[in-house]
């Protein structure tokens, strides 16, 4: 069945154009789907059934997995029972009326705004503090990651986006960056100053240093001089957040964060749907839940029986 899933994850990524990230889960799901049935007596992939794919959920039920997990798990089945049988691999589309548990939305804590200006504001005291540093590549070091917590919570980027972002996505004249989201959707996203400011000192003092051959157009750079990874953006943001004093602070809270104070401040849900990428304005509502207190301003304000 090997071939099987590679021209599956073929697909998902071509076709489909699903990020890396989420083929290597698909892929993941499948194989261990196909396991289980193999367990079950099945050994070709046309012998996969409806039961099949219900008891391997249950069993990953069964083994801890939650309900977000179990949520994409089912995806994945539905999705390759799907092209299974466009393909002729199955007879019917076996798992078209699988259900998905509905997932648990987690949210990460909310910075307040003074939390958040204090947090990317905390390379710039770092920086201060060392008028002559002995190291060019440290000072270059804080100079990019006061441009990705800028990045972060002034556009709502996702981790990976910011990571992605190369030189030719700057509109520096508009303040805009050309987002390359998921999907392979792209959208423009508007920066305020203080980004800017950042950005400025990260071009002409900051990424000389690092660049190197290999950094080609990215605009973020390691240590290396290879374009930043996002495991490294979420270990900076982390570091910076426990320097400040802040409760644990990821990217993803610092895209939350940014929404919240969009909305917070009178900015409209379709607009921040768009800042952020979401296809779904679902997606957008569930930062709706910390606006409680505006919610209610505007009812005593506007409604008649208030």
């Amino acid at each position: 069945m090997r071939d099987t899933v590679d021209e599956f994850a073929g697909h998902l990524a071509s076709v489909r154009g699903r990020s890396e990230h989420t083929v290597r889960a698909y892929v993941a799901d499948l194989v261990s789907l196909l396991d289980h049935a193999r367990r079950m007596g099945c050994t070709e992939s046309h012998e996969l059934t409806l039961d099949t794919v219900r008891s391997w959920l249950a069993r990953q039920r069964t083994m801890g997995a939650a309900r977000s997990t179990l949520a994409r798990r089912a995806a994945a089945a539905r999705t390759f029972s799907a092209w299974a049988h466009r393909g002729g691999l199955l007879p019917s589309d076996v798992a078209a009326t699988l259900a998905s548990p509905r997932a648990q939305r987690t949210l990460p804590a909310v910075l307040r705004a003074e939390q958040a200006a204090r947090l990317v504001e905390t390379p710039v005291a770092e920086t201060a503090s060392t008028p002559t540093p002995a190291d060019p590549g440290g000072t270059a070091m804080l100079l990019r990651d006061r441009l990705l917590l800028e990045l972060l919570y002034g556009t709502g980027v996702r981790v990976s986006e910011a990571c992605g972002l190369d030189l030719a996505d700057l509109d520096q004249d508009r303040r805009v960056v050309r987002v390359h989201g998921k999907g392979g959707k792209e959208r423009a996203v508007p920066y305020g100053l203080p980004a800017q400011r950042a950005l400025d000192g990260w071009l002409r003092h900051g990424r000389p240093v690092l660049a190197v051959s290999e950094s080609r157009d990215a605009l973020l750079l390691g240590a290396r001089g290879g374009r930043l990874h996002p495991t490294t953006a979420r270990r900076i943001v982390g570091g910076y957040a426990e320097t400040a004093g802040l409760p644990r602070t990821s990217p993803h809270a610092l895209r939350h964060s940014a929404a919240t104070h969009l909305l917070e401040g009178g900015a409209d849900l379709r607009v921040v749907q768009e800042l952020l990428g979401h296809s779904s304005l679902a997606s957008t509502q569930v930062y709706t839940h910390v606006s409680v207190e505006r919610l209610r301003a505007a009812y005593r304000q506007a409604h008649p029986r208030a």
